[in-house]
């Protein structure tokens, strides 16, 4: 089966229909979701490892099939270019990112291979992924799967494809497979679960505090401000890499005035990823990270902010009051 026809199946199943109106009906309900749109880098050879390391935020070399973390890709001032989940499987590492990414951030990186003994693949079409969220998720998986990782970034490796469990409110994964298990998998879930479609998985991002780069949003941000240190997706003994020098000095001789926070707002019409946070008197205090509709009308919304700004109040983007909420972790 190529990829086209894993479409093609997935527009023909009887379970598909992914539901597009996000409402609290779904709150408590187990969804699965085809994550189509998010693209996948695979970065193999005898240079891989040593490649990567000067390349991006995190340590590479902690990633050994079990785990998997979010690293940041920069500019030399420090600016981000790309986040990725980043994880091993066997001899290659692989960096999940947006579709829309994966082409211009591919080239990129290959313009600093130079003599290294490194191959860069776009494994985006050849490698499915499907979400799976809900109370009845790990009971579900148990059915297909002789082991289910337990731990949120614990990533286990199974004969028929990868499972990577995910922060959440409820338990949360990620499966990796082939195009050959795939409609199996599909077919063994969908009936048990409701399907949902891109959307409802930003929204689950956005609820974990899990921020994201996309091309309208590059180079707006040092890794801080999309609160990485605080996922865990910056070493700072790890050594050189392209915007090292920033990202360090804002962790070792200042303190980061710009951080990542939740809100909601109330509104028919979403801000874009990018658009204008603005304080009372309209004067520009951050940008919003990513965005989407949330369970209980209008959207949910994660958003690079002052500081100061926040303890101020009176935020809007799009016209529309920002309501802060709070993140599943500390700032």
């Amino acid at each position: 089966m190529s990829t086209q026809q894993w479409h093609q199946f997935l527009q023909t199943s009887a379970e598909q229909h992914p539901v597009s109106n996000i409402s609290s009906a779904l709150i408590d309900e187990t969804v699965i979701c085809d994550l189509s749109h998010l693209g996948l880098l695979q970065i193999e050879g005898a240079d891989a490892l040593t490649f990567l390391q000067g390349q991006v935020t995190n340590d590479v070399k902690q990633l050994n099939g079990e785990i998997a973390h979010y690293s940041g890709y920069c500019n030399p001032k420090g600016r981000l270019l790309a986040l990725f989940l980043a994880f091993a499987h066997k001899d290659h590492i692989h960096l999940q990112l947006p579709a829309e990414l994966i082409a211009p951030i591919a080239k990129r990186l290959k313009m600093y291979v130079m003599r290294s003994k490194v191959e860069i693949q776009d494994v985006s079409e050849s490698i499915i992924k499907i979400g799976l969220n809900g109370p009845k998720a790990i009971e579900l998986l148990s059915a297909l799967f002789s082991q289910i990782p337990q731990d949120d970034y614990e990533l286990v490796t199974l004969e028929n494809g990868a499972l990577l469990k995910l922060p959440g409110k409820q338990p949360r994964f990620e499966i990796f497979t082939d195009i050959a298990n795939a409609p199996n998998i599909w077919n063994s879930l969908a009936p048990q679960t409701k399907t949902v479609d891109a959307a409802y998985w930003e929204l689950l991002e956005i609820q974990a505090g899990i921020p994201e780069v996309y091309a309208k949003t590059q180079e707006e941000f040092v890794p801080q401000m999309l609160n990485l240190d605080l996922l865990n997706g910056i070493n700072f003994k790890k050594g050189c890499y392209t915007g090292q020098e920033i990202v360090a000095r804002t962790h070792y001789l200042g303190t980061v005035k710009r951080r990542t926070q939740l809100a909601h707002i109330d509104s028919t019409t979403p801000p874009n990823a990018g658009d204008d946070v603005l304080n009372s008197n309209g004067e520009i205090v951050g940008k919003v990270v990513r965005c989407a509709p949330s369970h209980s009308g209008g959207y949910d919304l994660l958003a690079e902010i002052r500081l100061e700004s926040v303890e101020a109040g009176m935020l809007a983007a799009n016209g529309s009051t920002l309501s802060m909420q709070q993140l599943p972790y500390e700032l």
